[in-house]
């Protein structure tokens, strides 16, 4: 059989490429791999070669981390953690190099049989991005073909020894042991290395039933023979044989690296750096690495928070950013510097709305201030990504160096760059700054402009230059002994040095940190200052793979949606890989698919630190990869190139698979980057709108945008000088694409979305298309004066519209009208005089006129000076983008993001919400506000994509949003995690997939998917969903779970037929009559174990209860009246019978009482308000195996939990089986009898009793016999 495999580059994850090992890394790695080398003697045995193999994974990256031993007969695993109680991840099994009959190898290639191979992973299509092999390397970075036969016509002998001994130790871990963690399974000589990615092994596998079948029989003794031998040669032997198709896996031989490893050049030792990545934990273990986006460097984080001049603390569950506490703070950070002069010159008494910072003073001081220094950190930054930039295309050349001391001294020499290099051309600069930054670029960009808030307050040269701060502890500045520095430096030196000590230059080709020094990726900033913003909006920063997987899945459905409203045919029901490969058969014209994809229009309407946009951005661009249209402005494709997303990242490879890298000197390089930075441009600038009502998060959003533009900037070709790289002083410029991305609280307008242009537009001189063309102007204006100038036009558009629109109000023409008719009446004079009756009835007119007139006044001014107006966003008008030539409202094609939730409303913000969302609910979080504003901003057909909390779905509480969701959407997908997905966050969330349309889905699908990418898959009618929308909604539900519940879904439920009270609750300090103080909840005098005197009554707690008994000993009284906090006399104490039920524990365990207790809050009391529905049958249905099962399967999600209640709302929906008089008779005698017996003797065996009840249970709700089996197997 024929396998492709891959060299180490082609199996390592892309963005991992990326990553720079370290020079003491590779140093390590070199010196423990000439050691295995020298100390292999072929002549030992194969545990000397093992131990040997042990020792070089430990020294070189495993210790102490993960564990390395022996299991059982496995020759060596690698563990996922510290011992050996941990999962294992890797599989190894070990050789001697001698050992040739049992090891796997290479034969000659043969002409293939005119059978077809079937491949194990299909090729993927245009939609699909699968782990399936691509065509091997070339020769080079010391990885030579085994063999000189064509790679791809090798063919490899797996049915040996080695390979089936593999199998068996796999399937005991991942059948028998159930590890889901196992990740790659590895044979080697010492020498040659064969290493299979896990998923190969449960495809070929794990799922073969027959094999697994074998293989339990085998383990269980149950075959002909119980030894190992018996196992390879009968049974892996033979689905060895019977595997189909190709197997994919990596190899590579140890001695093709020989040279690399023992010359003395060290640049040879690049064509290492894909092995050492190979063998790391990253690779092995799939952990995550330095510049994941995802994850956030710790020690940069805490030193750059430090001198900030802020600390991160733990309140609750939540993590928060603040100020430090008072004498822990460092008067030469950035934001305390920047508090002193702010207070000391006055500031916030001169800004026009300083109650937008903060209540109170100090608050304007601190908000204000961390508004000042998150601007400038965000300059510096940037300029630190730009510095690196320039240092790659100048190949480590150090004259482009800028943010360091010997050019900016001090405050004063910052500020000149910020504004007196970077927005200005390099002609149009003061002479004092152009020798110092000859080679720093002019960008042209909104970033390096003055803000409103500098103006108002301070710039960065108001800083004190004077000023030290402490080095942190954990600091990675070291001294001359390479020992962490201590001390104080001045905030400017320390932040240099400190910026410094990192790499910046995550963008390029694979190579080695010679510096020793941390990769910082350009995406981790956004999540570094969203961590910052503090959550205190109940914002949460979105992990790359959720943003990844978001975008992809929303973004291609749009843009499958688009070419069908551009007339091509794509069939239905198809998987959307398969619909993008029929908009790919059907591309005639690449600059029209191009425009095509080009006018989508995506919105975040919680945009935070821009994530979410920025991987829409590198989505698209990979979209238009796989439809080949991805092209360069003279319509040549860039066809040699593949452009993907791998680990939210955009990686750029050649058709070799290494990594683009810009080389200006070098055409073919130009084109590509010219062609990669516009196609981001016209992504940026047409396609991607925000908001956010946070100013700091805006900042942060455009910053990133403006990163990723950064990432590909190009030098200018047509300058002098470019030709032998002495003019290359000058960049394309960055557009202004800060137009795009707005401050203003999302979910409060003025004016309503549908509100009426068609006037404004009449008597305005300005149409739609001159807007459009001032935004596009704006963007790209090639001086200060002409964006001023349009900033000023734009300005007077809105305010034309703003005005017209007003005017349009309701109430404004109905105060204009009553002001008519005043007029008329007061001012009109007649002929004739006018009867005493006449004038009466004028007057009490004029009189209702003028007091209509008054509250519409009032109204209207209160609407005018309501602070919640203080931030309103206008999407009427904001973004021309999506308004049609007529002026109305078009929509956008998607709405994607993380809205905040558990923010709490104030009082009148609680009002504008219910009076302007018809779908709030009585008990309702900010999050599902924003699913309405998004049906309001949707286009029809259109993607909604959000990740939020899963309460909408289980809260009683919240039936209209989701009848918002299934009857005004097609909601068509939800994603859940079995694991935390957000850190901080204490709810479980969802992504939930919606399109505004309706009844086009006939089901909505529900994946859960596990920490290993593995999912249950469940499905939901969306008829039963809409008719249900007003019952809790548990996705969790498997198959059989979901089924009955629909089954059982038109029946009455418990809280029609019973009335249902929690019992009372006796202590509670500022309760009660009189209200109870400190004294009484101490000395507990209201319950007591005798009847202290006649208010004294017999009192129940959940643990003198069980099933059908009491267990109260005389010795538990309660003194019952208002007295107590709670007293719940609506639970009916007194009623003859009554069912009593626990609240803690995960099921059903109730009884009947006739005695009148009174019962304590963590019981419930039942009590029939239906005839039919006598205690007795409630009490059995409460009691059986059915209701039990379907309590802990489909109503309560706390089973298992430690901390699990029975909860009202849960009791409420338990489903009653339709009456019938017969069974119910029959139910009620059963009962009666177990009481007696329960009542004789608390320990009577009954289970003959509940086994009666139970089948006439079954019979009431018309389970079928296999459903009986499963509810009583306890599946399902």
């Amino acid at each position: 059989m024929n396998h492709k495999f891959l060299k180490p580059r082609q199996a390592l994850n892309k963005a991992f490429l990326k990553v720079k090992p370290v020079r003491t890394q590779i140093e390590v790695f070199k010196g423990n791999l000439i050691r295995l080398f020298d100390q292999i003697n072929e002549s030992e045995s194969e545990e000397f070669h093992k131990n040997l193999v042990s020792d070089f994974l430990k020294r070189t990256y495993y210790e102490p981390d993960f564990s390395i031993n022996t299991k059982g007969r496995n020759d060596m695993v690698i563990h996922n953690g510290k011992d050996a109680k941990s999962p294992v991840g890797v599989i190894l099994e070990t050789k001697k190099p001698t050992n040739k009959s049992e090891m796997i190898s290479f034969l000659k290639a043969r002409p293939q049989s005119s059978q077809a191979d079937i491949t194990l992973t299909p090729r993927p299509s245009l939609g699909d991005k699968t782990l399936t092999p691509q065509p091997p390397l070339p020769e080079g970075e010391g990885e030579k073909p085994p063999i000189s036969a064509s790679t791809s016509g090798m063919r490899v002998n797996l049915n040996v020894k080695s390979f089936q001994e593999l199998i068996l130790y796999f399937l005991r871990e991942r059948i028998t042991q159930n590890n889901l963690e196992v990740k790659h399974l590895v044979v080697t000589n010492i020498y040659e290395w064969f290493v299979f990615d896990a998923s190969v092994f449960e495809k070929a596998f794990a799922q073969n039933k027959t094999l697994v079948k074998d293989f339990k029989a085998f383990e269980e003794g149950r075959l002909s023979g119980n030894t190992t031998d018996f196992f390879y040669k009968e049974i892996a032997s033979r689905e060895i044989n019977n595997l189909e198709g190709e197997l994919p896996f990596t190899y590579f031989d140890l001695r093709n690296y020989d040279k690399p490893l023992r010359n003395a050049d060290k640049k040879d030792d690049v064509k290492l750096i894909a092995l050492f990545k190979l063998l790391s934990p990253e690779h092995m273990l799939k952990l995550p690495f330095s510049n994941d986006s995802n994850n956030l460097d710790k020690r940069f984080y805490s030193e750059l928070l430090h001198i900030i001049g802020l600390t991160e603390t733990k309140e609750g569950g939540k993590k928060l950013i603040g100020r430090n506490k008072e004498g822990e703070r460092n008067t030469g950070s950035i934001l305390e510097d920047a508090i002193i002069q702010l207070d000391s010159l006055d500031k916030i008494s001169r800004l026009s709305q300083p109650s937008q910072f903060g209540k109170t003073h100090q608050e304007r001081l601190f908000n204000v201030a961390l508004e000042l220094s998150i601007t400038w950190i965000n300059r510096i930054l940037f300029l630190k990504l730009l510095e690196a930039q320039l240092f790659t295309y100048h190949k480590g050349d150090k004259s482009y160096s800028f943010l360091s001391l010997d050019k900016i001294k001090n405050y004063d020499d910052l500020n000149s760059l910020f504004f007196q290099v970077l927005a200005r051309k390099f002609e149009d600069r003061n002479p004092d700054v152009k020798a110092l930054f000859e080679k720093v670029p002019y960008l042209n960009s909104s970033l390096f402009e003055p803000t409103d808030i500098e103006h108002s307050t301070l710039f960065i040269s108001n800083l004190r230059d004077d000023k030290l701060i402490p080095i942190i502890s954990s600091t990675v500045l070291k001294n001359e002994q390479g020992k962490k520095r201590t001390g104080k430096l001045s905030t400017l030196e320390y932040l240099f040095e400190f910026l410094n000590a990192y790499d910046f230059s995550s963008e390029g080709s694979e190579d080695i940190q010679e510096d020793n020094k941390t990769l910082i990726n350009a995406s981790v900033l956004g999540l570094i200052f969203e961590k910052i913003n503090g959550y205190k909006d109940g914002s949460f920063f979105t992990p790359g793979f959720i943003t990844m997987y978001m975008c992809r899945e929303t973004i291609r459905r749009a843009v499958v949606q688009k070419f069908k409203e551009s007339g091509f045919k794509i069939s239905e029901d198809l998987e959307l890989s398969e619909s993008l490969d029929q908009i790919y058969d059907q591309i005639e014209d690449r600059k029209q698919a191009n425009e095509i994809v080009n006018s989508i229009k995506i919105c975040d309407p919680a945009v935070g630190s821009g994530h979410f946009l920025v991987s829409a951005l590198n989505e698209m661009i990979a979209v238009k990869n796989d439809l080949k249209i991805l092209q360069d402005r003279n319509g040549k494709r860039l066809k040699e190139y593949q452009v993907e997303v791998v680990n939210d990242e955009l990686i750029v490879t050649d058709e070799e698979g290494e990594l683009f890298e810009y080389n200006p000197s070098n055409k073919e390089s130009q084109r590509i980057q010219e062609t990669l930075f516009h196609e981001k441009q016209a992504i940026i600038e047409n396609c991607l709108f925000g908001v956010d009502i946070n100013p700091n998060s805006v900042k942060i959003c455009r910053l990133r945008l403006w990163i990723e533009l950064l990432k590909n900037a190009y030098y200018k070709q047509d300058l002098a000088g470019f030709e032998n790289l002495t003019g290359l002083r000058a960049l394309e410029t960055l557009p202004n694409i800060d137009i795009n991305i707005k401050c203003g609280n999302s979910l409060v307008s003025r004016f309503a979305i549908d509100a009426d242009l068609s006037e404004a537009l009449k008597k305005s001189k300005f149409s739609i298309d001159s807007y459009r063309m001032a935004v596009t102007t704006y963007r790209n204006a090639q001086s200060k004066e002409e964006k001023r100038e349009m900033e000023r036009l734009i300005a007077e558009i809105k305010s034309d519209f703003r005005s017209e629109i007003a005017n349009n109000d309701p109430k404004i023409k109905r105060k204009a009208k009553l002001g008519g008719e005043l007029y008329n009446l007061t001012m009109q004079t007649g002929l004739f005089e006018v009867s005493a009756k006449e004038k009466k009835e004028r007057k009490k007119k004029v009189e209702k006129i003028e007091a209509e007139l008054e509250k519409l006044s009032t109204e209207i001014e209160e609407i005018k000076s309501n602070k919640i107006y203080e931030n309103a966003f206008e999407w009427r008008f904001e973004f021309p983008e999506v308004l049609n030539e007529s002026g109305d409202f078009v929509g956008f094609d998607v709405v994607i993001g993380n809205p905040p939730y558990g923010a709490l409303f104030n009082e009148s913000e609680k009002e504008f919400i219910k009076n302007n969302y018809q779908y709030s609910d009585y008990q309702f979080d900010i999050y599902m506000t924003f699913f309405e504003l998004s049906f309001h901003l949707l286009k029809e057909f259109s993607q909604l994509c959000f990740i939020v909390p899963n309460t909408w779905l289980l809260n009683l509480k919240t039936p209209n949003i989701r009848k918002l969701l299934f009857t005004c959407f097609n909601t068509y997908n939800v994603r859940a995690y079995s694991f935390p997905v957000f850190e901080e966050a204490v709810v479980d969330t969802i992504i939930v997939s919606a399109v505004k349309l309706v009844d086009s889905i006939s089901s909505m699908s529900v994946q859960i998917i596990d920490k290993n990418g593995d999912k249950i898959e469940n499905h939901f009618s969306n008829k039963l969903l809409a008719e249900n929308y007003h019952s809790h909604i548990n996705i969790y539900l498997t198959d059989f779970a979901s089924k009955i519940d629909f089954k059982f879904s038109t029946l009455l439920k418990l809280d029609n037929v019973a009335k249902i009270t929690q019992g009372t609750k006796p202590f509670q300090k500022g309760k009660g009559k009189p209200k109870q103080d400190e004294k009484t909840m101490q000395e507990k005098p209201f319950v007591q174990s005798f009847k202290k005197d006649h208010t004294f009554r017999p009192l129940l707690r959940g643990s003198l209860i069980n099933k059908y008994v009491i267990t109260w000993n005389d010795n538990y009284y309660i003194s019952f009246g208002d007295w107590l906090a709670e007293p719940r006399y609506s639970a009916n104490y007194d009623a003859p019978i009554k069912i009593v039920i626990r609240q803690t524990g995960s099921s059903l365990i109730s009884t009947i009482d006739n005695r009148q207790f009174v019962v304590r809050d963590n019981l419930y009391t039942i009590i029939s308000t239906n005839n039919e529905f006598s205690e007795y049958v409630l009490l059995a249905l409460l009691n059986s195996n059915l209701l039990n099962w379907y309590y802990q399967n489909i109503i309560n999600n706390e089973v298992g939990e430690a901390l699990a209640q029975v909860k009202r709302g849960h009791l409420e929906i338990l489903p009653m089986p339709n009456y019938n008089e017969t069974v119910f008779k029959n139910i009620c005698n059963l009962i009666q009898q177990i009481l007696e017996l329960k009542q004789a003797d608390n320990s009577a065996d009954i289970k003959e009793l509940e086994n009666q009840i139970d089948q006439l249970v079954y019979e009431l709700y018309g389970l079928t016999e296999e459903e009986i089996r499963i509810v009583e197997g306890g599946e399902g």
